[in-house]
């Protein structure tokens, strides 16, 4: 080996190692690995920051922003509601929820699926008294599953795609991992459904933490009947099955600014009424949404010159200028443009109107109004902020636009008309220009951590690609299936990726498998596309550890996993998922 090999070699086994410690972030350990192949001279000084620049990094970028984009907009919850309202048995939940987990994961990045849909599932494991632990660590995987589907599904498909470009003169397109990865997926899916979550150890009667993602503060709040909404004619005891699919209770109905008698259960509600209702902030938006009703204030917030709604929430301390006056009284929303949506109080009931509620000390409040006008009103009030739960007010009237501008950037880039960074740039400035993503959102959704870590991963793997280091690797491989078939050697490729994938970051697997795919196909003279395929399969599917696809680490807290929790599943499906990607890619991108 070469001196520049061996330097290199040697730095790529610190970070490793580093990585697999888990000491410190992983950008930070990449990004100091950079510094010092610099330093070494191992990186030219001009393709230093190179990486950041590079397609895949812009690309997982935009996906990020797009991703929040849909979920902003209600795209997505129009569709899981509709899933939570089932009343289904646990094999057929964990089917539904694990293809929609995998069809999400597809068209947006599988990490902010898993996010989104983790709140619904343990709703549902709520509802039906079990332990979430047997069914997140299926959706976690079915989520994994779902980003082999297409390009932007997940990091290391973008990266192949580029390195393709880069390698051959063309990129992947966007559903050019379909075939493949469908396969997987639904093969996948169908053994988490029978088998797998019996594996997950005491998936039957354990008794994992729930955490609060599921929203546990109740708070009284108002929401407005709008003519178009479907609850107009209808009697306030027959919206409970709409309110008990968002864990909402409808406790009172205002009407010309009398709140009426009791719960008004058989009063006709008509357009202009006010829904009282108790209920977490989330299920208040959901229920919103439902039911196509309004936040006091809503048009007004909408036509702030900011843009984006927020949900914050805030504790009254003795002597706020708040406490023992009501919202009405300090005029908030004409002074500051904030609405007081909902007031909690140790769950004690009140019949007086929320905004003429006199506030008392240990009161929550929940504030709804302009990004940037909720906290000066907050300090004016002079109310303490809660932790941050990332609660957020879902524009569901943009829902069909938000998802027709992303289908229609798909498509054309599909078609190949434009370039996938250019197409999914658009839908990024078409999202905040329509506000669907408030301009001061638009980094806050982007993962710079994965992004530090991509681009400083991308000039390392090109010097070791430049320097011979792995066409070492290449021909080490070779050398140890030397007489065997072509399908063996596959096959060692995909378990190498695999195992180096979960115990690393599959981006980073990915940035260094791709060059050695493609060498080992030089070397037999074959097509390198079934090779790269398998990296692109292998990088991905890391199911045997919680640090080797954040979607595991995601879920390791609410369900109350422990490190060798994920083997018993995880290992006989890499199993699986070798054996049936093995004969799909040959199928699919022959020899």
């Amino acid at each position: 080996m070469t001196t520049d090999q061996i330097l290199l070699f040697s730095l790529f086994a610190i970070v490793f190692a580093l990585l697999i410690w888990g000491r410190w972030r992983y950008d930070l350990i990449a990004f100091v690995a950079l510094v010092t192949a610099l330093v070494l001279g191992l990186v030219p000084t001009e393709l230093a920051f190179s990486g950041f620049g590079h397609p895949a990094t812009i690309i997982i970028a935009l996906v990020l922003v797009v991703s929040r984009g849909l979920v902003n907009s209600g795209a997505v919850d129009l569709i899981t509601r509709r899933l939570t309202s089932l009343d289904l048995k646990l094999s057929s939940h964990i089917a539904a929820m694990g293809g929609l987990g995998a069809l999400f994961s597809a068209f947006m990045n599988n990490v902010a699926a898993l996010a989104m849909l983790m709140p619904v599932d343990l709703q549902a494991a709520a509802k039906a008294k079990r332990a979430p632990r047997i069914t997140l660590m299926p959706l976690a995987f079915a989520t994994i599953l779902g980003g082999l589907i297409t390009l932007i599904g997940t990091p290391p498909n973008i990266i192949i795609a580029a390195y393709r470009e880069d390698a051959l003169g063309t990129p992947f397109s966007m559903f050019d991992f379909a075939p493949v990865g469908l396969v997987c997926a639904i093969v996948g899916i169908v053994f988490i459904m029978v088998i797998g979550w019996r594996l997950i150890p005491g998936s039957r009667d354990a008794k994992a933490p729930m955490v609060d993602l599921l929203d546990q503060e109740g708070y009284l709040a108002e929401l407005l009947v709008s003519k178009d909404s479907p609850a107009v004619g209808m009697l306030v005891r027959e919206l409970d099955s709409a309110a008990d699919d968002s864990d909402v209770a409808v406790v009172g109905l205002v009407r010309s600014n009398k709140r009426l008698a009791g719960q008004a259960r058989n009063v006709e509600i008509r357009a202009g009424d006010i829904l009282v209702v108790d209920a977490g902030a989330k299920g208040i938006d959901q229920f919103r949404g439902a039911m196509k009703l309004q936040f006091d204030g809503e048009n007004r917030h909408e036509k702030a010159e900011s843009g984006g709604m927020v949900l914050m929430e805030y504790v009254v301390p003795r002597y706020a200028r708040i406490e023992g006056r009501s919202a009405i009284s300090l005029r908030l929303l004409v002074r500051h443009g904030v609405t007081l949506l909902g007031v909690s109080r140790q769950g004690r009931k009140f019949r007086e109107r929320v905004r003429k509620l006199d506030i008392e000390a240990g009161d929550i409040l929940l504030l709804l109004g302009p990004v940037d006008r909720v906290p000066d009103a907050a300090q004016w009030m002079g109310v303490l902020p809660l932790a941050e739960r990332g609660l957020s007010v879902t524009q569901y009237r943009r829902a069909g636009l938000a998802a027709g501008i992303f289908a229609a950037a798909i498509a054309v880039a599909s078609f190949g008309w434009l370039y996938l960074a250019v197409a999914l740039a658009i839908v990024v400035a078409a999202y905040v220009a329509l506000d669907i993503v408030p301009i001061q959102e638009v980094y806050q959704h982007i993962e710079w951590p994965v992004i530090v870590l991509l681009g400083s991963m991308i000039p390392l793997g090109a010097a070791l690609e430049e320097s011979g280091g792995t066409a070492l690797i290449a021909g080490g491989i070779v050398e140890l299936t030397s007489g065997f078939h072509v399908v063996v050697v596959l096959t060692v490729l995909m378990v190498v990726i695999m195992t180096l994938s979960d115990v690393l970051n599959n981006t980073a697997t990915a940035v260094i498998g791709a060059p050695v795919a493609v060498d080992i196909a030089n070397r037999l003279g074959a097509n390198p596309d079934p090779f790269l395929m398998v990296v692109a399969v292998a990088a991905s599917c890391a199911f045997l550890t919680p640090i080797g696809h954040k979607n595991n680490t995601l879920i390791m807290g609410p369900g109350g996993y422990k490190f060798g929790d994920y083997w018993r599943m995880g290992l006989p499906l890499e199993i699986l998922v070798i054996a049936v990607a093995i004969p799909a890619i040959l199928f699919f991108w022959p020899l």
